[in-house]
């Protein structure tokens, strides 16, 4: 007896760009996949300095651009999502805290902050805290690896013994 293998239309359609017919041809883009999108969203952050920078060495206008610049991404992100993905809700509370910190943190651009260090450094690991969580969920249910810096924010008891710091 010969055994009959299947094939998940799922995985033909995603690699079907077009059908040609000598009258007509029809061609289109396969949709991106949903750990494709969460992977390429891991590569943006693992070089934004403000989750992972020393706090002594931050300066508030400079982690507020690249606050935006993280809210900027996730917005792209999400839009490049299905409706339905598990990754919506993460990509959507990372985004909510990118908003609560700007809207925590006021400085005048000089590099003063209105609320403090002590402010600012608690709205900081705050948002840290909580993309942190978000990226080792991701990572989990779209089994993607943590790379570079940005395993610094992933939360301590999530992490293996060789990526704490000294």
């Amino acid at each position: 007896m010969t055994r009959t293998k299947k094939i998940a239309f799922k995985d033909i359609a995603n690699r079907i760009t077009g059908i040609s017919l000598p009258i007509f041809g029809v061609s289109w883009n396969p949709p991106e996949s949903e750990r494709e999108i969460v992977r390429e969203t891991f590569i943006f952050l693992e070089d934004r300095r403000a989750l992972y920078n020393d706090f002594a060495h931050e300066i508030d206008h400079e982690v507020t651009e690249s606050v935006l610049a993280i809210r900027n991404e996730l917005t792209a992100a999400l839009k490049r999502l299905p409706e339905g993905s598990e990754a919506v809700p993460s990509f959507k509370s990372m985004r909510a805290a990118c908003r609560d910190y700007l809207d925590s943190t006021r400085g005048d651009g000089q590099g003063h902050r209105w609320n403090g260090p002590f402010s600012f450094m608690t709205q900081l690991g705050g948002l840290r805290a909580i993309i942190g969580v978000h990226v080792a969920y991701l990572s989990v249910k779209f089994g993607i690896d943590i790379d570079g810096e940005l395993v610094r924010i992933v939360p301590v008891e999530f992490r293996d013994a060789k990526y704490l710091e000294p």
